[in-house]
């Protein structure tokens, strides 16, 4: 006979009293990610900032400090980063404001959740999503009467593949062979051609009969 499993109400009931206290008294994301702008010190978990990041901190803003100055809180405008426009300048990296949660506790209204569509060098996310890393101090506002320059995007076709690797046990068994031959030498990494240029032309075939003559021998 299986034995019926007790149901202890009082002990379930207490357990999520702990979970609801836990989620209750975790710091808010104005506490967690507050800094002190003289010392670069966050007072919540005693932590300094890296000195490189000082300059940024000082001279650009977080996506909140943008987005509580707007109307509707930025809804529909376009934003990117320092880091995205220096690093692939060639290419447009953006987000598109599509919903903010505004977290009201905060003394200047600037913490929350934001969620955008995200184009990324130039190719842009089917559906929207969380926006990461908005407590950074590197968002940048695109103007209105700038949008649809900084959206200009030509991308370069990019040249088709035509060398792929080969699989991992005959890779390394080409490897050995390659060194072996080369005396302990480095090896140059082994690729397989997805195309050969054959030309298939009447020479060709002649050759191919000849060699295959050869390999055989002559009918006696």
């Amino acid at each position: 006979m299986v034995k019926k499993k007790r149901i202890r109400l009082i002990a379930e009931m207490a357990r999520k009293i702990r979970v609801y206290r836990e989620l209750k008294n975790r710091p808010r994301e104005s506490e967690k990610y507050a800094l002190d702008y003289d010392t670069m010190t966050r007072p919540h978990t005693k932590k300094t900032l890296p000195v490189l990041a000082w300059q940024d901190v000082r001279r650009e803003s977080r996506l909140f400090s943008l987005l509580s100055g707007l109307r509707m809180f930025g809804v529909g405008h376009l934003f990117t980063r320092k880091s995205w426009l220096t690093e692939h300048p060639e290419a447009p990296s953006y987000w598109q404001v599509t919903k903010v949660k505004v977290d009201y506790t905060a003394e200047n209204m600037d913490h929350g959740r934001a969620w955008g569509i995200l184009t990324y060098k130039g190719k842009q996310e089917s559906e929207a999503k969380e926006m990461d890393k908005v407590m950074y101090h590197d968002w940048r506002l695109v103007p209105k009467h700038e949008e649809e320059q900084f959206k200009l995007y030509n991308p370069v076709p990019e040249p088709p593949i035509r060398y792929v690797s080969y699989p991992p046990l005959l890779r390394a068994m080409l490897l050995a062979q390659r060194q072996k031959d080369e005396l302990g030498s480095a090896a140059e990494e082994p690729t397989l051609p997805l195309k050969r240029d054959v030309l298939l032309s009447k020479e060709y075939f002649r050759s191919q009969e000849k060699k295959r003559e050869r390999q055989e021998g002559t009918a006696v």
